[in-house]
């Protein structure tokens, strides 16, 4: 099983009552283990691409890892069943994951499933202490131009993207995956591992719970969304100060929690 992002297939195609054959590519979607010191630990459906981006940043957004030295080792092992992603991470860590350790298999859009408590699923709010400002303008300019980075999606039309702009609405990092969370965790994974300036971050799904939590988790003062907000969504980002924008289209985009960030 070759890790990647797309895959060739057949397919026939039939328009006004006329059948044509011919190939397509479609998103890649895989089982994906995330294996910490040789315990396995969650199994979620993702696209095999930025397998090292995805489990660091997973393993920060739910709170596994605080920062990213504390990754000591990542290496990517295909089997016939999926692949895996062999994390070896330092001793405090570790400890604290096997008090709490939780197994669960992940599907598409799959966020709080595996957890054993309501205390496991609504977590602690974090607050975000950046201060930064940002204005209408750069929203905008992010969202016309994000459509354009997507070459996953381009090719495919079955993934979801995050991506990472500065302060002037500039699109820094793009991750994708079939997965919204899969994508925002590739994003801060990657977003770890570099030096980039301030900034905010814009994804092409839904602003649940989740999305914010993780977005909080890195210190990220806004989280844009093409669609819609969930209300447990906004009360996370006005407890945690995060800055929530729903509706992120071209020419228009909706302020649901702490709009005194954007002028």
């Amino acid at each position: 099983m070759a890790t990647g992002g797309s895959d060739k297939v057949n397919r026939a195609v039939w328009n006004a009552g006329e059948t044509a054959e011919g190939s397509d590519w479609v998103a890649t979607e895989t089982a994906i283990a995330l294996v910490y010191n040789g315990i396995s630990h969650v199994v979620m459906m993702a696209t095999p691409a930025d397998l090292e981006d995805f489990a660091l940043g997973f393993s920060l957004s739910e709170g596994i890892l605080q920062s990213a030295a504390q990754l000591l080792d990542c290496e990517v092992l295909e089997t016939d069943k999926g692949i895996e992603l062999v994390l070896t991470i330092r001793a405090e860590p570790f400890a604290k994951l096997k008090q709490k350790r939780r197994n669960l298999v992940g599907r598409t859009g799959c966020g709080l499933c595996g957890a054993e408590s309501l205390d496991q699923a609504i977590a602690e709010p974090v607050r975000v202490t950046s201060d930064l400002s940002i204005s209408h303008q750069a929203i905008q300019k992010a969202a016309s131009n994000l459509a354009s980075e997507q070459k996953l999606q381009q090719q495919t039309g079955a993934v979801h993207g995050a991506a990472y702009c500065n302060q002037q609405g500039e699109l820094l990092l793009v991750r994708e995956d079939v997965g919204r969370h899969n994508a925002l965790d590739k994003l801060l994974g990657a977003l770890a591992k570099t030096q980039l300036e301030a900034g905010f971050v814009l994804v092409t799904s839904r602003a649940s719970y989740e999305m914010v939590s993780k977005t909080t988790s890195a210190n990220i003062p806004l989280l844009a969304a093409v669609s819609a907000p969930t209300s447990l969504a906004i009360q996370l980002a006005e407890t945690s100060g995060l800055t929530l924008v729903g509706f992120t289209r071209t020419g228009r985009h909706v302020v649901y929690a702490c709009g005194q960030r954007i002028h």
